[in-house]
């Protein structure tokens, strides 16, 4: 049986219309789409009636309403005048968009994406394709944000996974972690992972190539780097999204004072210019050393502004100074793997891997690090550590003291 949600009738402004069709639960049609709520009356009837729509009906009309109100934050409207807008009169074809259904963890995710990053302006029925990612993104992120960080650190050094897929996930967790750190609406950490995920697709292949050549960017790379921004914005426009807001984020996520817009859109950008900055900071290159997650948020914090700093210190927060999927020597010489964010980032929990001798361990050992002896001596780069790390134990360790 098809399934059936409420109309938000109190959101539908009188004289429009309708651009769906209203049903008794039973299935009665009571309003045929294209039709107009004429009077309060009519109004009061069908709420008298249960009035409801088909669950499609209903996200995609929830899709243009959300759409509707980014772009009135874009032109500045008050946001007391947004959160009063009515319910849109019209619903377009890609707020239809059902996410194709995506399984797996987080590496299963950042090969489903590679593909659509690769494939770029070539790309069959990429929107669908990425609102299925998206949708799949915010789930296990909202399950286990440490596990996320984890998966994807881990996955950042593995420079033949595809870093262009890798870049994109970890820079749209980071920034909306920090979103929610923020306590920013719902809406803009969706923009943001959104953004984060597509930034790219218009040097995904080159990207990847850059992150393994041993010599520095060609002038013809160069050029690629620096207009990436505004061809992955006119690639998305030949997807057929119109979103605005997503556009913008994309086309000025280098620069995120080129764009004149409203404050929160500008903290939209900052984050998602920082997040791309950070993680691109920790990655690896042939012709170069990763920079450790501790100088990528000491940098966070003392290149602040007074217009940036709040920002800078929430994701540098977030992240802590020894990430998830980050390796660390401890104070009695094991090399440990961090498995989660700590109370405070210098104390995060980890798992010891290797001990004082250099001998890998037979199995895992739990060590808190607000102890003496296990404090955090220093971060260590992924090559140094010859050892392959498994998820599976690391969950069991978790689960056991439950962190």
């Amino acid at each position: 049986m098809m399934a059936h949600l409420p109309v938000p009738l109190s959101r539908v402004q009188l004289g429009r219309t309708m651009p769906v069709d209203i049903r008794t639960p039973d299935g009665r049609l009571l309003l045929r789409r294209g039709q107009v709520l004429q009077s309060e009356a009519q109004r009061e009837m069908l709420a008298g009636h249960q009035a409801c729509m088909t669950e499609t009906d209903a996200h995609a009309w929830q899709r243009a309403h959300e759409r509707e109100m980014r772009t009135m934050r874009l032109n500045g409207v008050p946001s007391a005048e947004i959160a009063r807008t009515p319910m849109p009169a019209e619903i377009l074809d890609t707020d239809y968009l059902e996410g194709r259904t995506v399984d797996g963890g987080w590496l299963d995710l950042q090969e489903i994406l590679r593909g659509l990053l690769y494939q770029g302006a070539a790309a069959t029925k990429p929107l669908p394709r990425l609102e299925g990612i998206e949708q799949k993104a915010v789930a296990l992120l909202n399950q286990d944000p440490d596990e996320c960080l984890f998966v994807l650190f881990q996955a950042l050094p593995d420079l033949g996974l595809g870093y262009c897929a890798t870049h994109a996930l970890l820079s749209g967790a980071v920034a909306a972690l920090t979103a929610d750190k923020l306590a920013l609406p719902p809406g803009n950490r969706t923009v943001l992972l959104r953004s984060a995920l597509v930034m790219n697709i218009g040097m995904a292949r080159p990207q990847d190539s850059l992150a393994r050549q041993h010599q520095p960017p060609s002038p013809a790379q160069r050029s690629i780097i620096t207009t990436h921004p505004p061809t992955s914005a006119d690639i998305l426009r030949g997807f057929g999204v119109q979103d605005a807001e997503l556009l913008d984020m994309v086309h000025w996520h280098h620069a995120p004072e080129g764009t004149t817009g409203h404050a929160e859109q500008q903290l939209g950008l900052q984050l998602l210019h920082l997040a791309d900055t950070l993680v691109a900071k920790m990655a690896p290159r042939i012709s170069r050393p990763a920079m450790s997650a501790l100088g990528a948020a000491k940098s966070l914090v003392l290149e602040a502004t007074a217009q940036t700093q709040t920002e800078r210190i929430a994701m540098a927060s977030v992240m802590g100074f020894y990430p998830p999927g980050t390796y660390v020597q401890l104070a009695n010489g094991e090399v440990a793997v961090v498995i989660a964010r700590g109370e405070r980032a210098a104390t995060p929990h980890v798992a010891s891997l290797i001990n004082a001798k250099g001998m890998p361990m037979s199995s895992y050992l739990y060590r808190d690090t607000r102890l003496v002896d296990h404090t955090v001596r220093a971060p260590l780069p992924a090559n140094q550590v010859n050892v392959r790390v498994n998820l599976e134990k690391v969950q069991r360790l978790r689960q056991q003291h439950g962190v």
